[in-house]
């Protein structure tokens, strides 16, 4: 096609001219032992919101449905769910021919972490970006993940290096996105969503994190962080809210004790739903 005639659209164009670009996949192949059937983002776009509670809670709900579920936590500078599950004196095994074995909680959810791989679990990660973005291919395609039907990767804020190697390396088939309720929500949210859009992932809605306190003597609702603003941004960018998490006691206990698989919540029931369905 001459170029004064281009539409500059290759879809709906069968001429084969020089200005057609070939489609680059970068998904990154799992190791021939290994079945991951869904894949689910847990993402920010900033820190201290709360993503490797949401991602361990959502574990523990989609394995109390009856599936084989994992997490791959590729927050590799500042892990935090083996913590949360009891696991900070276990490591990685090693099968014959090389594959890491994720570590197993209580209940068989599979966890890949770096402190599951360091001799202390306060030992710091000094790794440049692409380091870190090496390690997260490789606890997706060097890992024995035995039979998987959801795995949640808990993402390490922003929309550097890592959340783009997942994205490009990972077959996503949705994400979860966490905020909290500052004025900056939305901004937050938008910039998640606006990555997310670019990378042609699909959104299955926020959840707010910290949501509210339940006064434990008159039974309040107090906002301690301020009036909520999730449902403005939902609606901004035409999305579900997920769930509204409260600031609970009991939460920061299961998780310090590394208990976080026993809470006995329902607050995270519809977010699940919408993974199952992804």
């Amino acid at each position: 096609m001459s170029e004064i005639n281009c539409t500059h659209n290759c879809n709906t164009c069968q001429e084969n001219c020089g200005s057609r670009e070939e489609q680059v996949s970068f998904l990154e192949p799992l190791n021939p032992a290994s079945t991951v059937k869904k894949v689910i983002g847990v993402v920010s776009g900033k820190g201290g919101v709360g993503k490797s509670l949401i991602t361990s809670l959502m574990a523990v709900g989609m394995n109390g449905k009856g599936y084989k579920t994992a997490i791959l936590d590729a927050d590799i500078t500042g892990p935090s769910i083996p913590k949360a599950f009891g696991l900070s004196d276990y490591g990685v095994g090693m099968t014959p021919n090389g594959l890491m074995i994720p570590a197993t909680t209580a209940t068989g959810i599979e966890v890949m972490s770096a402190n599951l791989i360091l001799d202390h679990e306060t030992d710091p990660v000094i790794w440049r970006g692409p380091v870190i973005a090496g390690a997260v291919k490789q606890f997706w395609q060097e890992a024995l993940w035995d039979n998987i039907d959801y795995m949640f990767v808990d993402m390490p804020p922003g929309t550097g290096d890592v959340p783009l190697t997942v994205f490009q390396s990972l077959p996503v088939d949705g994400i979860i996105i966490v905020t909290s309720p500052q004025e900056l929500v939305t901004m937050i949210v938008e910039k998640a969503v606006n990555m997310a859009k670019k990378m042609n992932i699909p959104i299955l809605g926020l959840v707010e994190n910290m949501s509210y306190l339940i006064c434990p003597d008159c039974g309040k609702q107090i906002s301690v962080f301020g009036e909520s603003r999730v449902d403005e941004a939902a609606k901004a960018n035409g999305l579900a809210v997920l769930a509204k998490i409260p600031i609970d006691p009991q939460i920061a206990a299961a998780v310090d004790g590394g208990t976080v698989e026993y809470l006995e919540v329902n607050w995270l029931n519809e977010a699940v739903s919408a993974a199952e369905k992804a």
